[in-house]
């Protein structure tokens, strides 16, 4: 019985005690990606607040800005096919509020001016004003205005901005209310 917790005890002190270490230096060279490219979009924010601005006795109107939106094109012209163009369309849910209040349907109540703030308006055009009661249906913010083959890539960018509307009726119920505004890149 004696060996048997001599031996046990032996295990324990060379776990505890290594017969030697050392250390392994670990390295890595990164090169850098060589590829395609891509087309890609990006939004400056994440969110946008409408305050109350031009209201009259019948109506209530909310205006504000949408973040800074950014196409870039880093891809070779070579490699974008012939015909190609890309546009970005906005969609947005209809405002909800927490308390119970009645959605504000935005397709009949929002509304966005896009306007081009850097690039060639001769390369890219903003989307056209969508007031509010015309129907905010998928209405496009930013395009390429012909074949995207034809323009410069290799991390070229355009950038567009909107002013956004909120128009209620002047009975709406008070709230604070919520939507989603989602901006999609197709080419």
């Amino acid at each position: 019985m004696a060996l048997a917790v001599i031996g046990a005890s032996g295990i324990a002190l060379a776990a505890d005690d290594p017969y030697g270490d050392d250390d392994v230096a670990v390295s890595v060279d990164i090169a850098p990606v060589v590829g395609p490219g891509a087309l890609a979009m990006t939004v400056a924010g994440g969110s946008s607040t409408l305050v109350e601005n031009g209201s009259t006795a019948t109506e209530r109107q909310f205006t504000g800005s949408l973040p800074l939106v950014t196409v870039t094109d880093s891809r070779n012209p070579a490699d974008i096919p012939a015909g190609a163009f890309w546009y970005v369309l906005g969609s947005i849910t209809d405002f909800t509020a927490t308390g119970g209040q009645p959605a504000i349907d935005s397709s009949e109540s929002f509304g966005w001016t896009p306007e081009l703030v850097t690039g060639d308006p001769g390369d890219v055009s903003a989307g056209s004003e969508v007031e509010p009661g015309d129907g905010f249906i998928d209405p496009e913010m930013l395009s390429m205005a012909y074949d995207s083959g034809d323009i410069l890539a290799n991390g070229t960018s355009w950038s567009a901005r909107a002013d956004l509307k909120l128009l209620t009726a002047a009975t709406v119920a008070p709230g604070q209310y919520t939507a989603t505004l989602t901006l999609s890149l197709f080419e």
